[in-house]
């Protein structure tokens, strides 16, 4: 898989085993120590995939993984010793795609990172093309969004919560089944994380928020035609 990792992390241990693993299955890894250098490398690469610690030198990973979220949506992986769910709140809440608890599998993080990667390509979507409901149009070849002609900034995460919202109109989807299909069948968060990014989007989608209506003790609903 012809795909550059930048793995950022404190512990060499972990580099070198969690490099050996990457390189077996083809990519090329960028390392860095901390997050200072981390932000300087992405700026003269062509990343595609950040697996970022969060105890870091410099600049901690919360800071780098938003500084990164103002300028790309690069996938991010964020590391942790903790398995705190609040910290992982923090981690989705900043733009993060997903989240491993030290100690981990390092074949766990490859599998991850390529399930990712496949995301970021459009590779997992149910068709190539443009959909288009409400005036919301989003275009799966290029991931963009638009309201009335004016592209709309989502971060990946947001996007991906809204094509699922529009490929399964009119349906009431449930909290869990919104985490299985947008944060992947293995995540086990708390499902406040759903609410937090819909709200978000909610907001980005200024007048045409209303299309995602809340079915209370349900979930949520992508309704076609309701503006």
């Amino acid at each position: 898989m012809d795909k550059k990792i930048l793995l950022v992390e404190d512990d060499e241990r972990i580099r070198e085993i969690v490099a050996d693993y990457f390189i077996k299955e083809g990519f090329t890894l960028l390392q860095t120590e901390d997050g200072k250098k981390a932000l300087e490398v992405y700026e003269v690469n062509k990343i595609d995939l950040i697996i970022l610690d969060i105890m870091i030198p410099e600049i901690d990973g919360w800071s780098v993984c938003k500084r990164l979220r103002k300028v790309s949506d690069v996938p991010i992986i964020m590391l942790t010793a903790r398995a705190d769910e609040e910290d992982k709140l923090m981690g989705y809440e900043l733009g993060a795609d997903d989240y491993v608890t030290k100690p981990f599998s390092p074949r766990v993080l490859v599998a991850k990172s390529k399930t990712l990667l496949k995301r970021a390509e459009g590779t997992l979507g149910k068709d190539d093309g443009v959909l288009c409901l409400n005036g919301i149009e989003v275009n799966k070849l290029s991931r963009t969004v638009r309201i009335d002609d004016e592209v709309i900034e989502l971060t990946y995460k947001e996007y991906e919560l809204l094509l699922c919202f529009m490929e399964n109109r009119d349906i009431v989807l449930s909290r869990e089944v919104i985490l299985s299909r947008v944060w992947g069948f293995d995540y086990f968060g708390d499902l406040r994380t759903v609410d937090t990014h819909v709200k978000k989007l909610r907001s980005k989608l200024t007048h045409k928020a209303c299309c995602i209506s809340t079915v209370i003790g349900m979930g949520y609903k992508f309704e076609v035609n309701r503006l």
